[in-house]
């Protein structure tokens, strides 16, 4: 088990459909950084408006065969960075809002968001992948995407289950999540890095989406460690210690997933 490790996010502003060039300014963020761990917003390559889900399918990718992911692979293979980014992923006939994981040896998973959002439930197929924990390179990490932060079973599923650091690409419009995340991370002590978007997206007439920046790396106990700003592009990458997020007692009397009373938890 890593010690410490090298974890941060890419906070973009990407240009809807202009795949190759939001992908190559996130590359170079990521040979930049010298980062172990990076986390990239959700569908961080197209873009997020779709005002129809032809527009969609015709920017999608299969995965792991599609450029981007190829292009992640070989960034992570070059860097030695471990990369989480939000994909439009193609199956078939279905699209779904991914996130990809991989690491300097080669794609290690794929989630499918399970909680869609708003005008997402349009386009989208919601998401069949279960909530799993990967152990790369000696640190346990989890995926979530943007929407699911509503949802505090996704968090606590993915901590019971052994999650040292939540991986969190985001497209956040509302206001209420960079608050929430904190306690997302307090309930379960562990670390969480939201990798969110920043700018305006207006495609569809009288529905201007304005992204709300902010992305952040949160401690397994509620301290935001880094903020970015609401407005334009940035990156971070801090040195953590993912063991702390296996200490789950607050107090020397207590411990928060063996207090847990599942007696009278029932709905």
């Amino acid at each position: 088990m890593k010690k410490t490790i090298k974890a941060g996010f890419v906070q973009t502003d990407p240009a809807f459909g202009e795949v190759e060039e939001n992908v190559r300014i996130a590359l170079r963020e990521i040979k930049g950084l010298g980062a172990e761990l990076l986390v990239l917003p959700e569908l961080f390559s197209t873009g997020y408006q779709f005002c129809s889900m032809a527009e969609a399918m015709e920017l999608a990718e299969e995965v792991p065969n599609g450029p981007t992911t190829e292009a992640l692979l070989e960034a992570s293979a070059s860097s030695g960075t471990i990369i989480v980014a939000g994909i439009l992923e193609r199956s078939g006939d279905r699209l779904f809002n991914s996130s990809v994981l991989i690491s300097p040896h080669g794609f290690v998973a794929l989630y499918r968001k399970a909680h869609l959002f708003w005008r997402e439930k349009n386009i989208f197929t919601p998401g069949d992948t279960p909530f799993e924990v990967f152990d790369v390179g000696g640190v346990k990490l989890a995926m979530m995407i943007c929407f699911d932060w509503y949802f505090p079973e996704v968090a606590r599923t993915l901590s019971l289950k052994g999650a040292e650091i939540i991986c969190h690409p985001s497209n956040l419009v509302l206001p209420h999540c960079p608050a929430a995340m904190i306690t997302r991370c307090l309930e379960n002590r562990v670390y969480a890095i939201t990798a969110n978007r920043a700018g305006v997206e207006q495609r569809r007439e009288g529905e201007p989406l304005r992204f709300i920046g902010q992305s952040q790396i949160v401690s397994p106990t509620g301290e935001v460690l880094y903020r970015a700003p609401a407005e334009g592009s940035d990156s971070a990458a801090l040195e953590i210690r993912p063991s702390k997020a296996r200490n789950k007692a607050p107090t020397r009397q207590n411990d928060i997933f063996k207090d847990r009373r599942k007696d009278l938890y029932r709905l």
